[in-house]
């Protein structure tokens, strides 16, 4: 058994790697976007089966969104992406922990000795998944307070006047600020992998040493820790959010 702290290659497409995370990746994204054109090409004004579990997670999704931005036009406009975050970094977490996890792959040989790429690896458990979204996320919270308050006023949560008193404070304040932002997209990146890889590798090693009623425990402990992982990501989001459509005064 070999534990890689990078995502490992299955094949490639022409220049382009593609990794045990990187597929899984895929086939989430590609199952969520089936789901939604079903969903909308047979929308019922009586929900039914999996049009009513959706619409069950949807409520629950936009009832805590509208409870922290406290507007209901500002909750359904931030409500796709949050929702989008929550349902792929939840289904990604769960998709490293089906069946066969670090015991299903390719046949590998390292150093002299016959390792396994396993088909299955969580595409949270990959640094740089992690990175691109936190960085996308970080960079929409900026679009969205410039969009929300204009260049000049989200601007003097980083830059005070030199006529504002008192200066000093004012501009290690907007120093903070800016630190801050910093702070986010190096937060986000190695929680959400942190936790995830570490699941993983706790899961591994159990299905190593002793495959059959032992991992139970901790599998159902990544199930919740996926989820909450999934909903801490996604409500950070909204929160920042938030904060980047409020005057500094505020």
């Amino acid at each position: 058994m070999e534990i890689s702290i990078a995502a490992e290659k299955l094949f490639s497409l022409g220049a382009l790697p593609i990794t045990n995370a990187f597929l899984i990746g895929i086939l989430v994204s590609a199952l969520l976007m089936i789901l939604g054109t079903r969903l909308a090409k047979n929308l019922s004004s009586v929900p039914k089966g999996l049009q009513n579990v959706v619409e069950v997670i949807f409520e629950a999704l936009l009832d805590l969104v509208e409870s922290v931005t406290q507007d209901k036009k500002q909750a359904r406009q931030f409500f796709p992406l949050i929702a989008t975050i929550f349902l792929f970094v939840l289904l990604s977490n769960w998709a490293g922990l089906l069946p066969g996890l670090g015991t299903v792959g390719l046949a590998h040989e390292h150093e002299g000795h016959a390792t396994i790429i396993p088909f299955l690896r969580s595409t949270s458990a990959d640094l740089n998944f992690t990175l691109a979204l936190s960085l996308i996320t970080v960079t929409t919270v900026q679009f969205t307070g410039i969009a929300a308050l204009g260049a000049v006023r989200y601007a003097k949560k980083f830059l005070v006047s030199p006529f504002h008193k008192p200066y000093v404070i004012g501009t290690m304040v907007g120093v903070l600020e800016l630190v801050s932002e910093i702070g986010k997209t190096i937060s986000f990146t190695f929680r959400l992998f942190g936790n995830v890889f570490a699941g993983e590798v706790l899961l591994t090693v159990m299905l190593h040493l002793v495959p059959f009623l032992l991992p139970l425990p901790f599998l159902f402990l990544e199930v919740f820790v996926g989820f909450i992982q999934a909903v801490v990501f996604a409500m950070l989001t909204l929160v920042f959010l938030k904060m980047a459509t409020v005057e500094m005064e505020h």
